[in-house]
């Protein structure tokens, strides 16, 4: 009887002595020691491309209201802007003087809010518009540096932005061209160009001079 009562004890102690050695094995596998469900939320987002509240670093000057196209992640954001128009001005001019604005506020610098939220841009500084020459389309703008010359995605924050404002016709296009003799072309901002500017190109076509 002594000897199967030291055995029985012997086989209980082993099997103590297995239990952190179980635990030990487990935890080594990535299974967690405890049935207590645990819920940390979403992950949180890199790029939020949304602002907290209202932007005080933005300009506040008078204005006509406008909306720029900015990249952020790997899409195209709108983000309010103004341009100074004076009053009386002909239709004529006040298409170029809001496409001019608004190439001005697309290259400069995004406030401290929009970058800390993940805004950029890569539309040059100095890049200026002109309206049409004699023989060019009506409804055309002009630029300073020809449409092809500019990255893909500047080309893309370009043609967005001026396609849904007051500087065109408002139909989700806009006839672009660089300085004479530079061939005008009608670029459209589509979604592929919104969601994907660094991969897809403003789809354009060639349009008959006057």
């Amino acid at each position: 009887m002594t000897v199967r009562r030291a055995t029985a004890q012997s086989r209980a102690a082993r099997r103590l002595l297995a239990l952190p050695l179980l635990g030990l094995a487990l935890s080594g596998c990535g299974i967690r020691a405890t049935e207590v469900p645990t819920d940390f939320g979403a992950a949180p987002s890199r790029v939020p491309c949304s602002l907290a509240g209202p932007d005080l670093s933005a300009p506040s000057s008078r204005g006509v209201p406008v909306q720029v196209f900015l990249l952020c992640g790997a899409s195209l954001v709108t983000v309010d802007r103004t341009v100074g128009v004076p009053d009386g001005t002909p239709d004529a001019r006040r298409r170029v003087i809001v496409a001019q604005g608004l190439l001005d506020q697309l290259a400069a610098s995004p406030s401290t809010a929009e970058r800390s939220a993940g805004y950029t841009t890569y539309v040059p500084g100095g890049l200026s518009v002109s309206g049409p020459g004699p023989r060019d389309p009506e409804d055309m703008l002009r630029l300073s540096t020809p449409p092809a010359h500019l990255t893909s995605y500047a080309l893309a924050q370009v043609v967005c932005t001026l396609s849904d404002s007051a500087a065109t016709e408002g139909d989700g296009s806009v006839i672009l061209a660089g300085p004479v003799p530079d061939a005008p072309r009608r670029y459209a901002c589509t979604d592929d160009v919104r969601n994907r500017p660094g991969n897809a190109q403003p789809p354009s076509s060639a349009v008959p001079e006057n």
